[in-house]
């Protein structure tokens, strides 16, 4: 794979100063649809160029870019852009990807929410819709799914549906388990059971669908859109109901053999006990949005503060302060620990609440970060996400533009060896 490929328009003013790629491509017979994608990739990380630095990026002749411009004009993939005067000779004329040209559906289904979000193929969010719920049922989740799906479709008319390719389904890898930590009748989270999310809905649609771990689809977003475009090797986490993570590792998003990579949730807190003790608490007991709201309950307190964007407004903000604090340690505790083992460039967290939240969350883990020895190890950077709450389903919407018209196909799901 060609090293720094996920360079993306939309970035903040850090991640624009990243190295852009150039993708190499190839004038031997036999590998057109490749350098298609070689051509795609170019323009999607530079933006509209012209034939002649569309072949000096790719390593391709300039024959084989014309060739190939030409046939992706006429599937309606680039379109052409003013020409640019003032040199010497016959004007230049960029090429650029046709917002249109493409159309990705991003579904994430999570313990409280259900978002769709329909995105073009520059990667822009056209259309977003979200249902909010106390716990899923899978076969209401499909219907509105597949309700929603059919409704976007009618508002793209005939030939913007045909161009719909996949969805990207982002989900809980257990959407039944930590029943007990949630709250959730057991008989009501044992539907999930045996249920194949992605192979249903593609029944159901006749679209594919990509699956993924919503949390990875979080970093995916971050990865493409975000901060992922400065940062080579880094620790995705984002704190929602529950919190979770996913891991980057030479700019590519790791899996794991059981596609638990980055499962941030799951780590111990302390030590195991003796013999016959309780196991030490997970951090997603302690840093999860669950524990916030839980505290506010507790105080009386009404437990929507988030939405309503009074989390640090009284009277929630002294149990909110408190959250934070532990919080704060708990995930400094564990970008610590994955630090030592995985000498990270950085540290990245987001999650589903506001932007000032975010900030106070990111203070008290620099706070605690501070306070360990690092010596012997290096101090990853820590920094706050740019995505938000659409970003898992931001993220499964991308998945699919990428897999279907980037040179590698495996960018996003390569599995450690």
């Amino acid at each position: 794979m060609t090293e720094d490929l996920l360079d993306h328009a939309a970035a903040d003013d850090a991640a624009a100063a990243a190295p852009r790629l150039k993708p190499r491509g190839s004038s031997q017979g036999g590998l057109r649809q490749y350098n298609e994608r070689v051509v795609l990739h170019a323009i999607r990380l530079n933006g509209a160029l012209p034939g002649a630095e569309l072949a000096r990026l790719t390593g391709l002749t300039a024959q084989t870019v014309s060739q190939i411009s030409k046939r992706l004009l006429e599937e309606g993939l680039l379109v052409k852009g003013a020409p640019v005067r003032g040199k010497v000779g016959q004007p230049s004329v960029p090429l650029g990807l046709r917002p249109d040209g493409a159309f990705a559906v991003g579904v994430h289904v999570g313990r409280r929410q259900l978002d769709t979000v329909l995105v073009d193929f520059l990667g822009t969010v056209r259309e977003r819709w979200s249902l909010e719920y106390d716990f899923p049922d899978p076969q209401a989740v499909l219907a509105e799914i597949e309700q929603r799906l059919a409704t976007l479709r009618a508002g793209l008319g005939p030939e913007g549906s045909e161009r719909v390719i996949a969805i990207g389904l982002a989900a809980p890898q257990s959407m039944g388990g930590w029943a007990s930590l949630l709250g959730v009748d057991p008989a009501q989270a044992a539907r999930w059971s045996g249920v194949t999310l992605h192979e249903e809905l593609a029944r159901r649609t006749g679209l594919p669908v990509q699956p993924l771990k919503d949390t990875a689809a979080a970093c995916v977003a971050e990865l493409v859109a975000g901060r992922g475009r400065s940062l080579h090797s880094f620790l995705y986490l984002f704190v929602d109901t529950l919190i979770g993570g996913g891991l980057v590792v030479d700019s590519r998003l790791r899996a794991g053999l059981h596609g638990n990579a980055g499962a941030v949730g799951s780590l111990p807190l302390g030590l195991a006990p003796g013999q016959g003790g309780a196991a030490p608490a997970q951090l997603l007991s302690v840093a999860s949005l669950l524990g916030l709201e839980q505290r506010w309950h507790q105080a009386g307190l009404a437990s929507d503060a988030l939405a309503q964007g009074q989390a640090l407004q009284a009277p929630w903000r002294e149990h909110t302060e408190i959250w934070l604090q532990e919080a704060g340690r708990a995930i400094a505790m564990s970008a610590n620990t994955a630090a030592c083992l995985l000498d990270l460039e950085g540290v990245v967290i987001d999650g589903a609440f506001s932007r000032e939240l975010l900030q106070a969350l990111v203070r008290e883990v620099e706070q605690s970060l501070a306070l360990y020895d690092w010596e012997g190890v290096a101090r990853p950077q820590l920094a706050a996400g740019t995505i938000g709450a659409d970003a898992r389903a931001v993220g499964a919407a991308l998945l699919p533009l990428y897999l279907y018209f980037a040179p590698d196909r495996d960018l996003f799901l390569k599995i450690d060896d």
